[in-house]
């Protein structure tokens, strides 16, 4: 078995702002620049013979490449019970259109359909009983962050694995997107 996801490296100088806004919110516990990344899609433990399928599907998915930005950060929930605290994307089609089309190669691969509503982000912090108003604080201090854009012109399959020290990301492939235009 390998616990796979599917997504969209960041630049280390993006990595490196997003890990500088770190600190001021008692209980979180900050994800380390190396391990920044955007999630299309989280998969899960699958059996070795899905993910050969999994590779297989994504080496025949064509997207254009295109330009994303981040936007702000927020957290998921209610300030008393927030668990992840985020930085935004701003909204973008062509990033949706690949998210659609991972999702379609994955589900031709044999991986059921994901039930929750795709929400692009990138996590900062997971939390436990984070006191909310620091974390209101820090969401209305940051408000502003705005990345410049982020070029995407491929997708990498992650394994993950777990660890004393939290979760171990490995690249296992990349995939290149079309030429934007």
């Amino acid at each position: 078995m390998i616990r796979l996801f599917v997504a969209i490296d960041l630049p280390p100088s993006v990595r490196d702002r997003l890990a500088g806004m770190g600190g001021g919110v008692p209980n979180a516990r900050w994800v380390p620049p190396e391990k920044m990344h955007l999630t299309l899609r989280f998969i899960g433990e699958v059996e070795n013979g899905l993910a050969r399928d999994i590779d297989t599907a994504l080496t025949k998915l064509h997207a254009p490449g295109f330009d994303i930005e981040l936007d702000g950060v927020g957290f998921f929930g209610k300030a008393s019970a927030a668990r992840v605290l985020w930085a935004g994307v701003r909204r973008s089609e062509p990033l949706l259109r690949l998210q659609t089309k991972v999702e379609a190669a994955l589900w031709d691969a044999g991986v059921p359909a994901e039930g929750r509503k795709f929400s692009p982000h990138v996590t900062l912090a997971r939390m436990r009983r984070a006191p909310a108003a620091r974390l209101q604080h820090f969401v209305a201090d940051h408000a502003a962050f705005l990345s410049g854009p982020i070029p995407v012109d491929h997708i990498t399959l992650y394994s993950s694995f777990r660890a004393a020290s939290g979760p171990v990301y490995q690249a296992e492939a990349e995939y290149p997107l079309d030429p934007p235009g």
